[in-house]
């Protein structure tokens, strides 16, 4: 890693100061120049405010908090001092959308202190991206020795123009799984992160946060206008955040982009948390799976045990079998320990044994059997929600899959509160995502969520934080009336911001025809080879039938496609309309290109100057059949090959919620 911590001068930070002991007002800029923060006391009261270039973004704004019994930190403020830093490092992910990553900022840390009262002390640390800016907070340990109980955030992002934004609500039932709505945000709801807005100044924005710790996350609350104010995730008796002598926030963040695209290659999120903590990390490999999962969501097989228990050691071992004959390394079982019912998805406290298995199912002799077929077993815990349950077992039941060769793990929280009470995305909920993370660390387990904390870049400082859910995925087009076209259109935009998610795409038989009556994919089998690219995960479910896959060309496109890249691009996109992504394989010379599209078709035209100029490449293309889409033929797609240079243009025609696959191969 290069890395270059550089004290300078406030000339070169772009830094603007009076002297430092009265100053009132302070500026940073990024190493470009181009995005800027203002941090004032106004009325001893502090506020910041963004800019891009001559465009402001966000108008003085309201900083600080409100501890128990309405005990205010945030109007009785003075400057003591600041300190000025910037750092530029290039770093290298365990796997990722991009193997080396720059991490270039400008910092300003403020000191502040009440000037009179409990004269208590609170730090803004700013930083300022080429990409973006964030900033937090730390109340430094000073001698309080009774806990503090935070009741309020009062920071605001008061923006200065109106933009139409993309959300999910929060608060609701379902968590994080909702189909986003497009309003503007003058019009918005209490919504979750990240929150992508479309501004009438022209630029993109995406408001987060990072290194989500000990904290409970925040949703944003419509003010006046414009202005969004951070509403902290209660825990169930309305306290915010408990803690002790000192605490440090997540970083709030804002990404700006010229354009949507921007911010989908931006790495501001991850560049905020901690380096990776674990030495080594040979066990920790990305893999794409098939699962017994489909099956279930689609009514062919039950949960729990029966005359169609998908998880009995028959059908198991079945699956293993395809696995082989597939070439794909890893097999998801769920429901093979005891405790499921048809009732288990209800909020009801439900009772899972995560060492038993059913009585149709036997550990040992179906990860035996998978070894000697080189297939790796991927585990599956699903809590309930049931966390006090789960906290009882989760030591015995790791040891059982490490003794087991099991070194990957899904773990769900299906039920709207945890234990019942607590919001998935409270300062409960942090707090057990981030044990759970830790413990399977100590066994040297993958995990990857579903029924989340959002993610917030942990991957890394944790790289065996796989991925998540966290997100309304596809298995609602299994049960429900699904997703519409451009669902997958919107989340590289919004969800994906936040990082990678475990969406099980791949379906080929689109049209569900072993699954109930009248459910749709709403897909062409062409874009759901495409989702392999312009969706980002490491670990790629192939999530259909297996013998779907069976003696079917396109196939072929799954198992080459990577799961671990070295660079990403995105050529195009419009939110909600189509986006066109390529990725570099890490262990190869080969791209890969992924286009897809709403439920309007289009021509699209791509510019191949992203290939290495002086090789000529086999294009491999995966396209909707000429009259496919999404209600017409769905399943046909046409293959064909052609020499391709970086000088040349291709035209990709999409068909209705169609896409187009392609592997560029080096020749």
């Amino acid at each position: 890693m290069i890395s270059r911590l550089i004290l300078f001068p406030a000339l070169f930070l772009s830094i603007f100061s009076c002297d430092q002991e009265t100053a009132q007002v302070h500026e940073l800029s990024s190493p470009d120049g181009q995005n800027k923060i203002k941090f004032e006391l106004a009325n001893n009261s502090p506020r910041y405010s963004v800019s891009r270039g001559e465009t402001e973004i966000i108008t003085p704004s309201v900083m600080g908090f409100v501890f128990k019994d309405n005990d205010t930190l945030g109007n009785n403020f003075e400057i003591t001092g600041v300190e000025e830093s910037s750092k530029d490092e290039t770093w290298e992910q365990v796997w990722g959308e991009k193997a080396e990553i720059r991490n270039h900022y400008n910092e300003l840390l403020v000191n502040l202190q009440e000037k009179s009262g409990k004269q208590r002390k609170l730090q803004v640390q700013f930083r300022a991206f080429d990409d973006g800016v964030a900033f937090r907070y730390i109340f430094p340990e000073q001698g309080i020795k009774d806990s503090i109980f935070i009741m309020d955030e009062l920071t605001t992002f008061n923006l200065k123009q109106d933009g139409k934004a993309w959300w999910i609500p929060a608060y609701h039932e379902q968590r994080y799984e909702n189909l986003y709505e497009a309003s503007p945000v003058s019009e918005l709801d209490t919504i979750h992160t990240p929150l992508t807005i479309q501004s009438e100044n022209g630029l993109a924005l995406s408001f987060h946060e990072a290194n989500l710790t000990d904290f409970a996350s925040y949703t944003l609350f419509p003010q006046e206008g414009t202005e969004l104010k951070i509403d902290l995730v209660p825990w169930a008796d309305g306290v915010k955040v408990r803690t002790t002598d000192s605490f440090t926030t997540p970083w709030r963040t804002l990404q700006i982009g010229e354009e949507p695209k921007d911010l989908i290659t931006s790495y501001l999120i991850l560049n905020l948390n901690e380096p990776n903590k674990i030495e080594d990390t040979s066990w920790i490999e990305p893999y794409k799976y098939i699962g017994i999962w489909w099956g279930m969501h689609i009514g062919k097989y039950t949960f729990w045990e029966g005359p169609n228990h998908g998880a009995s050691t028959e059908n198991a071992k079945e699956h293993i079998d395809y696995a082989k004959q597939l070439g794909v390394d890893h097999l998801l079982i769920e429901g093979w320990n005891k405790g499921w019912t048809p009732d288990w998805y209800k909020n009801a406290m439900h009772q899972f044994n995560f060492t038993q298995s059913t009585d149709d199912f036997d550990l040992k002799e179906v990860t035996d059997y998978a070894a000697e077929n080189g297939v790796r077993i991927v585990g599956y815990h699903e809590t309930g929600s049931n966390i006090d349950n789960y906290l009882k077992q989760v030591d015995s039941a790791f040891a059982l899959y490490n003794e087991m060769g099991v070194n990957d793990v899904k773990i769900g929280h299906v039920g709207s509160k945890l234990n019942m009470k607590e919001w998935h995305h409270g300062q409960f909920g942090v707090r057990y995502f981030r044990y759970i993370l830790e413990k399977a660390a100590e066994h040297k387990l993958t995990v990857f969520f579903h029924e989340p904390i959002k993610d917030t870049g942990e991957r890394r400082t944790y790289p065996h934080m796989m991925a998540r859910e966290g997100a309304r995925g596809i298995e609602y087009n299994a049960w429900s009336e699904g997703n519409p076209p451009d669902h997958v259109t919107i989340l590289p935009f919004t969800r994906f911001l936040a990082g990678p998610m475990d969406f099980t795409a791949g379906i080929f038989d689109v049209e569900i025809s072993q699954g109930y009556p009248g459910r749709n994919v709403h897909s062409t089998t062409a874009k759901q080879l495409a989702l392999l690219v312009t969706v980002f995960s490491p670990v790629q479910m192939f999530a259909d039938l297996p013998e779907n896959y069976v003696d079917k060309p396109a196939f072929q496109f799954l198992l080459d496609v990577p799961v671990n890249w070295e660079d990403t691009k995105i050529l195009n996109g419009e939110i909600g309309e189509y986006i066109t992504t390529v990725r570099k394989d890490l262990d190869s010379d080969d791209w890969y290109l992924g286009s897809i599209t709403n439920e309007e078709s289009r021509d699209l035209e791509i510019d191949l100057s992203f290939l290495d100029e002086e090789a000529t490449y086999e294009a491999q293309i995966y396209a909707d059949a000429k009259g496919t889409g999404y209600q017409n033929n769905p399943m046909e797609v046409a293959i064909s090959k052609k020499e391709v240079t970086a000088a040349d243009k291709l035209t990709l025609s999409l068909g209705e919620s169609g896409g187009t696959a392609i592997r560029f191969k080096k020749l």
